[in-house]
């Protein structure tokens, strides 16, 4: 696959980092060399203990004996976290780019409700976004094989996205419909479908087989509806799981990516024989 880039943008060329920068990225974004993938494993080992104290937090018994411990835990990961954001902004060639990749959006959202926090209390439950980190460990661990899977079911989702929009588009006309005539049915002697909002509710709940059974039909007509309803939800199932199936079958499989991380905008995923990033354009072996 060719890649083709801008003769301008290789052009601007980004100013010489320092050895010291150099090595620090090589640290922090590579996972091949010993002391990047023990900084990856600290780091993952970082992630895993705060999502874990921030779900012990929520506990009452444990809120209400250790406080104070929780609050000195959660600001000592925060500020971990912040200076690791940090010292990746400072180790590449384009800070802008790596702000606004992928990880480097997971990464400043994870800091952030904990400076949110002192001015919108409550803010810091979602530090559990905090988990979407632990996608590195595909890369850190060598995982290639499961990441080439994940590839292929996104590229099959991909080629199905017409069919299934079509589909969603067909099964809310469904439910609508047959909302609506739950209500016609039922509403004088039921007081679960007193609106055809609560009907489409019920609707959405029983043709996708959920079935909380906090409102049910009363009338005969009302139950041979929903008789119909529950049968055709079984059918209306099996479809995306077809058309997704059929979609992975015929995917093409894309090449196998390295954990290579490119120094000028911090992405990886390239091909095992990329010469240049297909982000950026930036050259992968170069050093400057």
């Amino acid at each position: 696959m060719k890649i083709s880039f801008d003769s301008q943008d290789l052009k601007q060329k980004p100013d010489k980092l320092s050895p010291f920068r150099e090595r620090l990225h090589e640290i922090i974004f590579e996972a091949e060399t010993p002391q990047g993938k023990l900084f990856d494993v600290i780091l993952l080992v970082m992630i895993l203990l705060s999502i874990l104290v921030l779900m012990l937090e929520t506990v009452p018994s444990y809120q209400a004996r250790w406080q104070d411990e929780f609050k000195v835990l959660d600001w000592t990961f925060t500020v971990f976290f912040t200076i690791e954001y940090l010292l990746r902004l400072y180790c590449v060639y384009s800070p802008k780019r790596y702000v606004i990749s992928f990880f480097g959006i997971i990464d400043l959202v994870s800091i952030l409700p904990s400076y949110l926090s002192i001015f919108f209390p409550g803010t810091q439950s979602l530090m559990i976004v905090r988990g979407l980190r632990l996608l590195r460990v595909f890369r850190i661990f060598k995982l290639d094989n499961f990441l080439h899977q994940g590839n292929v079911i996104v590229a099959a989702l991909k080629s199905s996205r017409t069919k299934i929009s079509i589909f969603m588009f067909f099964v809310l006309l469904l439910v609508n419909i047959f909302g609506s005539v739950m209500y016609l049915v039922e509403h004088e002697v039921n007081e679960g479908f007193n609106s055809i909002p609560r009907g489409i509710y019920w609707s959405i709940v029983t043709i996708t087989t959920v079935g909380y059974g906090d409102i049910s039909p009363v009338t005969p007509l009302g139950q041979m509806i929903a008789s119909v309803i529950m049968i055709m939800g079984y059918a209306i199932i099996a479809v995306p799981t077809g058309i997704v199936t059929s979609a992975v079958m015929n995917a093409d499989k894309p090449e196998k990516s390295t954990s290579e991380a490119c120094i000028n905008c911090g992405k990886d995923g390239h091909d095992h024989n990329a010469v240049y990033c297909k982000f950026c354009g930036h050259h992968l072996n170069e050093r400057r």
